[in-house]
Order: C-alpha cells, then sequence, then structure tokens
C-alpha cells in the first residue's frame, strides 16, 4: 500500500511512515490486501477502539495523540476586484469566501460570473504554495482556438454544404464522443512519458487517444464564421475573413483527473466548512500536489493536442490553408508572479490577460465573440472574461426557452444551427456586448467573430463545461 492510499484512507502525513510499517506487518501475518485497507479506514476514523491491537495498535495511539485539524481563515480576507455591475450575488459570496483561504493571496471576478463549485466560473484567485483542484475546474484546459482560413467568405453561402461536412465528419460532440480504430487521431502529446508516470493519468492514455479531436457536450461547439478585422493585426491586412472557431478541454481524462484530486484535496482538509469544501488544496511541496500539477499540465498539452487535431482535420477536409491562429486556456493554474510573490493563479472560466498576449471571448451562437489583447492590469491578475457568462440555469433554460423562436431567431440572422441543445440557446446568455464594456481596462478589441455555421452536442447530452 502506497503513501498515497493510505493518505487517502485518512492517514495524516506525518504518521506515514508508522503507517506502512503496519501495514507492512499485517500483510506478512496473512492478512489480504482488501482486510488491510478496510482496517486503516476504521482506524483512522475511531482509532481508540485499536489500541490494544498488537500490529495497529502503535498507529492508534498516535492518531489519538495527535491534534484535530481546526479551520484556521485569514485574519482578514484578501482582496479582490470585481468587474461589472449586476454580478450574481452567489458568484460573489463565493469569491468573498475564497478570499478567506490562509492560502489565498489576492481574487477577482470577472463581468461574466456565474455559481460555480468552490470557486465561480469567471473567478480568478492567487494561492501561495497550493493549488485548489475545484478552482482549476472539471474541465481541466477548456480551450478556445480561432484558425483564419484562405477559403473566401463567399463560401459560407455558397458551399455551405461542404463546410457542413467537414466539421461534422472530422470532429464527434457528446461526453462519450470518440473515434475507433482506423478513424483515430495521432498526435506527439500522446507519446508524453508523464501518461505513465502519473498514478491517475497512466489508465487514462487510451481515453484520451480516442477522444483527441471531439468536442465534448455543454457549452462547446465547432462553429465556421466571418472574421472582421478594422486595421491590420494578427499577421493579416484589414478585412474579413472566414474563420474556424472551437472551444472544448482535455474531455474524459481531464474530468478523472480533476476527480480524483478533488476528491482527494477534501480527504487532506476535513476542518473546512461546508462552504469552503469544495476549496480545499493541495499543498505545492507535498506528493499529491506534485502529482496535480504533473496531471493539470498534461492535460493542458492535451487540450491544445485536441483542438489542434479539430483544426488541422477540419481545414485539410476544405484543402484550406491557415493564415493565423489565437488560442488559450481557461480552467487551469499558472504559477507567475505577482506584486513580487510567486503564486499560482487559477483562472476557473477565466481568460490570461497579461500585456500583449492574445485571447479569445465568444458569445453564443446567436451573438459575436471577440479577438482580444490584454492589458495586464493588475488588479484582475491580468485576467479577463472567458464569454458570455450564463444568466440562466439549463434546468431553467429547459422549463422557459421557446425552442421554436431560438431557431426563428438564428433563420434571421442567417445563421445555421446543425445541432444544440435549448440550454445553450442565446437568452441563456449574458449581453457579451455588455460584458466587453465592462472588461475595457482588462482589454482591448482586435477583431470580431460572428457565428455562420455552428455545431454543438445534441440535445439531452450532459453538460462537460
Amino acid at each position: 500500500m502506497k503513501s498515497r492510499d493510505l493518505i487517502n484512507l485518512g492517514i495524516p502525513k506525518e504518521h506515514l511512515k508508522a503507517a506502512i510499517a503496519a501495514v507492512t506487518n499485517a500483510r506478512r501475518g496473512g492478512a489480504k490486501a482488501a482486510e488491510v485497507r478496510r482496517t486503516v479506514r476504521s482506524l483512522s476514523i475511531a482509532p481508540h477502539e485499536f489500541v490494544a491491537d498488537p500490529t495497529f495498535g502503535e498507529l492508534a495511539t498516535l492518531l489519538i495523540n495527535t491534534p484535530v485539524a481546526t479551520w484556521r481563515e485569514r485574519e482578514t480576507p484578501a482582496p479582490w476586484a470585481k468587474y461589472g455591475d449586476d454580478l450574481d450575488e452567489s458568484a460573489i459570496r463565493q469569491l468573498e469566501n475564497a478570499c478567506r483561504l490562509p492560502v489565498a493571496v489576492q481574487g477577482a471576478l470577472m463581468p461574466d460570473a456565474h455559481v460555480g463549485y468552490g470557486l465561480p466560473i469567471g473567478g480568478v484567485l492567487a494561492t501561495e504554495n497550493a493549488i485548489i483542484p475545484y478552482a482549476v475546474g472539471v474541465d481541466i484546459a477548456c480551450r478556445m482556438k480561432l484558425t483564419v482560413l484562405d477559403t473566401p467568405v463567399h463560401a459560407i453561402k455558397g458551399e455551405k454544404e461542404r463546410l457542413i461536412k467537414a466539421i461534422e465528419s472530422e470532429t464527434r460532440f457528446g461526453m462519450g464522443a470518440q473515434f475507433r480504430g482506423r478513424d483515430r487521431r495521432d498526435h506527439e502529446v500522446l507519446e508524453e512519458d508523464t501518461w505513465s508516470e502519473g498514478p491517475v493519468t497512466k489508465r487514462l492514455k487510451d481515453k484520451a487517444w480516442a477522444q483527441l479531436g471531439t468536442s465534448g457536450s455543454g457549452n462547446h461547439f465547432v462553429e465556421f464564421g466571418t472574421l472582421e478585422l478594422n486595421s491590420p493585426d494578427l499577421g493579416l491586412e484589414a478585412g474579413t475573413y472566414l474563420a474556424l472557431l472551437s472551444h472544448s478541454g482535455s474531455r474524459g481524462a481531464g474530468a478523472t483527473v480533476a476527480g480524483h484530486y478533488s476528491k482527494l484535496a477534501r480527504e487532506l482538509h476535513p476542518e473546512l466548512p461546508k462552504e469552503l469544501q469544495h476549496l480545499a488544496w493541495l499543498d505545492m511541496d507535498s506528493e499529491a500536489g506534485q502529482e496535480y500539477w504533473e496531471a493539470m499540465n498534461l492535460m493542458g498539452r492535451y487540450a491544445a493536442a485536441n483542438h489542434e487535431m479539430i483544426h488541422r482535420m477540419v481545414s485539410k477536409a476544405l484543402g484550406a490553408k491557415v493564415l493565423a491562429d489565437v488560442e488559450n486556456h481557461h480552467n487551469f493554474a499558472w504559477k507567475e508572479i505577482h506584486d513580487s510573490k510567486e503564486v499560482y493563479v487559477h483562472r476557473k472560466g477565466a481568460t490570461p490577460a497579461d500585456e500583449g498576449v492574445l485571447g479569445i471571448i465568444p458569445g453564443s451562437m446567436a451573438t459575436p465573440g471577440y479577438v482580444v489583447r490584454g492589458r495586464g492590469a493588475a488588479e484582475s491578475l491580468k485576467s479577463a472574461s472567458h464569454g458570455a457568462g450564463r444568466v440562466m440555469s439549463r434546468t431553467k433554460a429547459k422549463e422557459t426557452v421557446n425552442w421554436s423562436k431560438v431557431k426563428k431567431s438564428l433563420a434571421e440572422k442567417d445563421i445555421t444551427l446543425l445541432s444544440a441543445g435549448v440550454d445553450e440557446a442565446p437568452d441563456v446568455y449574458k449581453d457579451i456586448d455588455e460584458v466587453m464594456r465592462a472588461q475595457t481596462d482588462l482589454v482591448d478589441i482586435v477583431a470580431k467573430f460572428s457565428p455562420k455555421i455552428v455545431k454543438m452536442a445534441p440535445a439531452g447530452e450532459p453538460p462537460e463545461d
């Protein structure tokens, strides 16, 4: 039984040596692995019942004499800034709670903010020597990618069926979406040794391979549209171009990593009050913290490869040349220097916006998205929104949105919707232009993307976002 297993069973790090010795002696005495696991779990819950046990008595005594961890929040909450008006009060409370954590250094709330698990979507949090799995998010390294193609803009109408075929044949949508057999995509990210080095990722490589180049469910999409560039930038002349935009993440592999380490973090911090349990952290000088850091970064490279394959295969199907591309993560943590201190900046549904850094902030299936350039605002931890932000839950959307009216509105705007659920209708999102006006201190707009052919997971798919 490894140290990680013992921690998962409730053994404190300082008593791992004694626990390993006890487990070793029990196994030498003929006890089966499952029996030993049950004993260790019971011992961690009620150590006084094992004081007289010849094998586990010493460990039980150590646990009894170990002070119980207590919740100690910061004397004063970490400072934080918010952008935009009429922000969800529940999202504000979530960020306020996050700033109470003893590891919190600084926070920010983006104008697209809404409630999430632990940290709100649109929440940014800097921590010292700690990483919070739920502050990264379930869909680790969810990502935007835009490529500008040399295909003429008039192809959106004149060659619509060819564009539709390229999307539908070269990617897949839905929680279990994957490629099979010879259709599987190959990428050098699958050759990395990191897959086999991690206790969780070592069993995920085949799933990751099958899902490479797929688009997931929830708010994930692949769409063609027009990109309006009013002045030379991105290595392009001013003008209107045909572009491909995608939004997806690390798929099932990322969700598994998130689930494992979120659970582990909560088990390591039983002292946290109920409202903070999803903000349990992993110390970066611990084995678990380093494991998660390596796995998270691998999921980041995998998510980038996922988008690369979508764009590569769609442009290849069209025989198109890529003129320019822009991409960025959200749902990730970065090691950065802020106010002369090394911190881990969690951007859960927030776009990196350091000075000069390009990013993409989408609207909805019926509203524009924007290519932006960061301004490096210190108060926002050099961040911006990752989209328009929801104003309505998925359940409420299914109860109130008139899908027929949505389709009629899309048709009036010359937008072809190939598939989506009613919970992704335009009305469930904030006005993207209001969101952009609320963050003029954070980013400058470089170009405007208008969706024209949109594909999302079919109705009924559970969300991954």
